[in-house]
């Protein structure tokens, strides 16, 4: 998880040696499925030319499904379990999910209510995983105050918002996350177990950037099958390139610095880390792509048009600027230097909110071309640093 040039200060590989090799099972890969329709309906509130509401409505209900998905790759990794009770759990939370991903384009409207009680019913099912760590003794023990606030009581007061009437209920939203999130941030780990394993935390964040990118080529796809042209189809294999290119570098580079950074940190650390990172930071690495996915659908369906809605440059440009920023932070939180960073994380910003600005006299082709070249020269300048530090005998990424 990361970009090219992430990496962290030295420490003692104590995490990654409590773990034996450990990967996702398959009901983790089939609830991740729901996640598919999920971002497909998300990319969607960004087709055409979205205004400040819309992207405020999309950022606004990505979180909590994704918040949801990162407590339920926590619980699934802290708790391995495949009894028929846990399976029902899972199962019964991608119903919940679903709910939520079926109300998407009415849920700031008519579907308020019924994406309000799907979360509510993600929230009992993480009790339901939950629950069973806090009995017995030992370090994997769980304090029960945890699982009761952070669980059961978010889990009535989001069914009771299904009630208050707009704009009310997203004032209550608002106010959950965020007691939510302080609730995270001030526990200070308090009451989690110290045994995460990190190799399967990182397989999984990495699994659901492949969904997001996924579900970006189906829209590619969707987008030139209504749009059968010439142009279209340049578009579109230019889009196809920028996402092949995103992967690439994630995948090549992002990962192993994940991987190398979580390894040599202790319990603490890694939780840590596998909140800030994993939780936090890709959130934005996540919601970038899904703008993106929207923007390119865009690019294709107006490639005959002389430049691209304000609206769309701003998801395809600004989600790749996102997209660096967000990997920026993560580089700085893994403890690069800011001079380091700064190296690939503001071309990566600027040139994107010059495309933006220069969108008016773009061609929609011209736009894809120039974030595919940008995020071109970002992977091939990746390749050159990790070349001249294999020739000096350092780590690849460090």
């Amino acid at each position: 998880m990361g970009t090219p040039e992430t990496g962290a200060a030295a420490g003692t590989p104590a995490a990654a040696a409590q773990h034996g090799d450990r990967h996702a099972n398959w009901l983790e890969l089939f609830f991740d499925l729901v996640f598919v329709a999920l971002a497909a309906q998300l990319s969607h509130q960004l087709h055409g030319d979205p205004g400040a509401a819309d992207f405020a409505v999309f950022f606004a209900l990505y979180f909590p499904p994704w918040w949801l998905w990162a407590n339920i790759t926590v619980s699934a990794n802290l708790f391995a379990d495949d009894s028929a009770r846990h399976r029902l759990l899972m199962l019964s939370g991608m119903l919940c999910l679903a709910v939520m991903a079926a109300a998407v384009p009415e849920a700031d409207g008519d579907r308020a209510a019924a994406y309000a009680l799907g979360y509510a019913g993600t929230r009992l099912v993480l009790l339901g995983l939950w629950w069973p760590a806090t009995r017995g003794t030992g370090p994997r023990r769980v304090p029960r105050w945890r699982p009761l606030t952070y669980c059961l009581a978010a889990a009535v007061l989001w069914a009771v918002s299904a009630a208050v009437p707009s704009p009310g209920r997203y004032v209550m939203w608002a106010v959950l996350i965020a007691a939510e999130m302080v609730l995270l941030l001030t526990a200070r780990g308090t009451g989690m177990p110290r045994d995460l394993h990190t190799g399967h935390f990182i397989e999984r964040v990495g699994l659901f950037v492949i969904i997001v990118l996924g579900e970006s080529v189906i829209t590619l796809v969707s987008a030139a099958d209504h749009t059968w042209t010439v142009r279209a189809g340049v578009t579109g294999v230019l889009g196809f390139v920028l996402l092949a290119v995103l992967w690439w570098s994630y995948f090549d580079f992002g990962s192993a610095s994940a991987e190398m950074v979580f390894g040599a940190a202790d319990g603490r650390t890694a939780y840590f880390l596998a909140r800030d990172i994993g939780g936090f930071l890709h959130f934005f690495v996540t919601a970038a792509v899904l703008c993106m996915a929207g923007g390119l659908a865009t690019a294709v369906e107006e490639a005959g048009h002389g430049h691209l809605p304000h609206g769309a440059l701003w998801a395809l440009a600004g989600g790749l600027a996102l997209y660096h920023a967000a990997h920026a932070a993560i580089a700085l939180r893994y403890g690069r230097p800011m001079r380091s960073v700064a190296v690939w994380a503001l071309p990566g910003i600027v040139v994107p909110a010059l495309v933006i600005l220069a969108g008016d006299h773009l061609a929609p082709w011209l736009v894809v071309l120039v974030l595919t070249a940008e995020a071109t020269a970002h992977l091939l300048y990746a390749r050159f640093v990790g070349r001249r530090r294999a020739a000096r005998g350092t780590p690849a990424v460090t």
